[in-house]
């Protein structure tokens, strides 16, 4: 057997992935972590409808610095899945396909996420008094 002195592929640690793969493993990510997400919202569910004691600590468990900062992830996840999500539905319409149209799009996606969530916590603290 003669050794080959080829280079290797490269690896992820030196290879850039580009934006529309980022982009693709964030949105199955952010899917997951809204079905995770979804288990907190069953538990706030139950805790409302156990009584005061159990509402009350699902409350706290919310508003403790951890839960808040839990919620405004969930927040973010939630946008950024729908941003990339309608992303996908001008794709499926066959749109957007080119490598420079994906990649704003991509931008576009990201931006939005922040900007949705920015909003929502401006608009939920100053409505919710917080």
């Amino acid at each position: 057997m003669q050794s080959d002195n080829r280079p290797l592929s490269p690896h992820l640690q030196i290879y850039r992935l580009p934006l529309t793969a980022i982009t693709s493993i964030t949105h199955r990510l952010s899917g997951l972590l809204l079905g995770l997400g979804a288990f907190g919202m069953v538990y706030w569910l139950v805790a409302l409808a156990s009584g005061p004691e159990a509402y009350a600590a699902a409350q706290a468990a919310a508003g403790s610095v951890i839960g808040q900062i839990v919620m405004i992830l969930f927040s973010l996840a939630l946008f950024y899945h729908l941003a990339n999500g309608i992303r996908h539905l001008f794709w499926d319409a066959g749109y957007g396909f080119e490598l420079e149209t994906a990649h704003r799009t991509g931008q576009a996606a990201i931006a939005a996420a922040v900007v949705l969530t920015i909003i929502a916590w401006v608009i939920g603290y100053s409505v919710g008094g917080a």
